[in-house]
């Protein structure tokens, strides 16, 4: 069995930056531990799966070693597959998903505007002193969103210099912990590990700007910001929060298409 399947750099406008994903589109489902062992041989931080559905489309989306309920940069990469590849030819996508139903509009200038759901986050005093031996220091605020911890540290130079321990931070009860801090170029920078999932660093993180945009926006007092992921490979995101939902914004680039070649595995 032969399945094709897209290699495309989200969250960046040139080729080797951004994040990676795999998009694999099909008329129907793999068996879901197909997904999951073509997912760890990709050895991405995320391979996407899309298939029609009732005039749209379901995706689902699998790290090397699990399925998860939501990720920005895979999303993205699937609706550039769909726009720039299979001739999908109106301006709007709409995903069915395991975080219900995502939008992704084609915009001005190649940018792909995605639709999500906010994340919301409260105060995580109770784990200060786990953050604390996780980062080496103390930073200046911890808050708990809906699945990851999310640290603030007082400067992009600090951000940069990090080097956490992610033994330790793979023993906590969460997907994982992004950093944050103010940008000296953007409005605010941020990097994201999520060793539990197999990632130990997330070169961008889409889902993750879900926490990131309510918490800037209201420490910054506006709805409309320019994030910057300061993983080896860097990547911009454009992000506004809209009630209870986030827009971000992102570029794509295809790095590669092939051919899978499944023999004898159905």
């Amino acid at each position: 069995m032969d399945i094709e399947m897209y290699q495309v750099d989200a969250f960046a406008n040139r080729l080797f930056a951004g994040n990676p994903a795999a998009v694999i589109v099909r008329d129907e489902w793999l068996s879901d531990e197909l997904m999951q062992q073509i997912a760890m041989e990709n050895n991405l931080a995320e391979t996407a799966y899309v298939v029609p559905e009732e005039g749209n489309f379901r995706l689902r989306w699998f790290t090397p070693v699990a399925e998860v309920r939501l990720c920005g940069h895979a999303t993205l990469a699937s609706a550039h597959v769909l726009f720039s590849h299979l001739g999908y030819g109106a301006d709007q996508i709409i995903f069915e998903s395991l975080s219900g139903p995502l939008t992704v509009t084609r915009r001005e200038g190649g940018l792909y505007e995605m639709d999500f759901p906010t994340n919301s986050y409260t105060s995580a005093d109770d784990s200060h002193e786990e953050m604390v031996e996780i980062l080496g220091f103390v930073p200046i605020q911890v808050v708990r969103g809906e699945e990851d911890f999310l640290a603030l540290v007082d400067s992009q130079s600090t951000l940069d210099d990090l080097k956490p321990d992610l033994r330790r931070l793979k023993q906590v009860d969460a997907r994982g912990l992004l950093v944050t801090a103010p940008g000296l170029e953007v409005d605010f920078v941020s990097r994201c590990f999520f060793p539990r999932y197999g990632i130990d660093e997330d070169p961008v993180t889409g889902s993750a700007h879900t926490l990131l945009t309510p918490f800037w926006a209201e420490r910054l007092g506006k709805d409309k910001l320019i994030a910057q992921q300061r993983s080896a490979r860097r990547g911009t995101v454009h992000c506004e929060l809209k009630g209870d939902r986030v827009l971000l914004g992102g570029h794509a680039v295809t790095y590669m298409k092939g051919n899978l070649r499944i023999d004898g595995i159905q």
